[in-house]
């Protein structure tokens, strides 16, 4: 991860996870708002590029595509070294994809960047009548592994632009962020400070209204322990007070 500016974060990205997960279609959905009902499968892996503008925060994601195919698994490696954050993907109708992107997190947690931010995310929401895999499954996993989890549609939007969002809340916070510029990515009637204290936020879960420079709409957006403890981290630092959630 790279600063390019005093608020601009340039970082790589990369998506692992079985064929037919739906991680192209993920991407394409987040970078050209389009979705593909039958969407080509990927050879090697694809690169694309994105910016995202959080308040005063300027993100530029350099987003890796890796192939689900077996025979490109010995690529992987050279897309995800280096990289700040892995979404690893799993298909909610199938049990194989979700075992598989097991293994993917196993292995980023033996050969990836220590720093690394891990995201699982299982697609197809909009197929629940096909649910193989339980919410509650996907979420117990990604706590006992310490990433951050989210159901997706690919094909409706449902929380791709929030999951991209998240990511790169978690960059600017991993890039040390001084808590006056949190104040300002924060809503203007609440700051993070009173926020702690009054226990508006939770360690498990919390919600984060963000403003986008494009359309000014409000995002609401869910940050996992990590987030959080780094902001109390960040907090107690500047001002010298204690808070314990």
């Amino acid at each position: 991860m790279a600063r390019t500016g005093s608020n601009n974060i340039q970082a790589k990205l990369v998506l692992l996870g079985d064929m037919g997960t739906g991680k192209t279609s993920l991407v394409l959905r987040f970078v050209k708002g389009q979705f593909l009902e039958f969407q080509e499968s990927t050879i090697g892996a694809a690169f694309f590029t994105q910016v995202l503008s959080l308040n005063e925060a300027t993100i530029k994601f350099d987003i890796w595509d890796t192939a689900g195919q077996e025979r490109y698994h010995s690529l992987a490696p050279m897309y995800y070294r280096g990289a700040a954050a892995a979404v690893v993907v799993y298909d909610i109708t199938s049990m194989d994809s979700f075992e598989r992107a097991k293994k993917w997190v196993t292995e980023l947690q033996r050969q990836g960047n220590p720093n690394l931010i891990m995201f699982l995310v299982g697609n197809k929401v909009d197929l629940q009548e096909k649910r193989k895999v339980g919410i509650e499954e996907g979420e117990q996993y990604a706590k006992e592994n310490g990433m951050v989890f989210l159901e997706t549609s690919a094909k409706t939007a449902q929380n791709v632009n929030e999951l991209f969002y998240e990511i790169g809340l978690t960059w600017i916070l991993s890039a040390d962020v001084a808590l006056s510029d949190w104040n300002a990515l924060w809503p203007s009637d609440l700051k993070i400070e009173d926020a702690l204290k009054e226990k508006k936020l939770h360690m498990n879960i919390c919600c984060v209204r963000v403003v986008t420079s494009h359309s000014e709409a409000l995002s609401y957006l869910e940050i996992n322990t990590l987030v959080l403890e780094k902001i109390v981290e960040q907090m107690n630092k500047e001002t010298g007070h204690v808070v314990n959630l």
